[in-house]
């Protein structure tokens, strides 16, 4: 029975993006964002449960697999793809790019497959996590919202959107070693980055709200790039 606790939750993880993507067809993107948040929240829970229950199955790898395609693949390639149709148009060249938003999920699927054969990504991570990706693009909906310039700038350049869909893509499938939230233990000398990583997150979430997101996703190379090094 406790095997079905973490499953359920991944499915709430599923349901809650395919209520993003609804939203985000509706033009309500911010709400779409907000979707991506619950899931990633969800995404965490469900691994926690697992190990805390030790209910890990086979079918369970598979469905928060299948969960995460929905939520961190197919969704922020959605949310990517109504900010093309926002930004200025660039004919004859248009469809081209509004259509590289998808490039996304696709490369999201390949990060995933690549991850459940992967044995060296049992304690960090190999190539930039799907929720981590997904995170950033929420982000955008809701600094669009706030209607800050700085980002608008190149949130809104539909030659930006391209470029940042094929390079997130690449980054999905590359072969940097990053960091995972995964604690073995909650001892602060054995998780030092960690709580660095999480506690700079927090200080500058409060200080610039979703604006912080990018420059977190900065910090987390940073700090994986210093737990690589050293």
């Amino acid at each position: 029975m406790k095997q079905h606790i973490p499953n359920t939750v991944t499915c709430l993880n599923l349901f809650s993006g395919c209520l993003g993507i609804v939203f985000a067809f509706n033009g309500e993107l911010h709400f779409a964002s907000y979707a991506i948040l619950i899931s990633a929240v969800l995404d965490f829970l469900d691994g926690m449960l697992a190990r805390w229950l030790k209910a890990y199955s086979e079918i369970g790898k598979q469905l928060d697999s299948l969960a995460d395609m929905v939520s961190f693949g197919v969704l922020p390639s959605v949310i990517i793809y109504h900010i093309f149709l926002l930004s200025p148009q660039t004919a004859p060249y248009s469809t081209f790019l509004n259509y590289s938003a998808f490039l996304i999920a696709v490369f999201s699927a390949l990060r995933l497959a690549k991850f459940n054969i992967d044995t060296r990504q049992t304690e960090n991570f190999i190539g930039l996590p799907t929720p981590a990706n997904s995170l950033l693009i929420a982000s955008f909906p809701i600094i669009m919202d706030k209607n800050t310039s700085f980002f608008m700038n190149y949130i809104m350049n539909p030659y930006f959107l391209f470029i940042f869909s094929l390079g997130m893509g690449l980054l999905l499938v590359s072969e940097i070693p990053l960091i995972s939230l995964k604690f073995k233990s909650l001892k602060f000398s054995d998780n030092l980055l960690r709580y660095t990583l999480i506690a700079s997150s927090l200080i500058l979430l409060l200080l610039f709200q979703f604006a912080a997101i990018p420059i977190i996703l900065c910090l987390y190379f940073l700090i994986s790039f210093i737990q690589f090094r050293t």
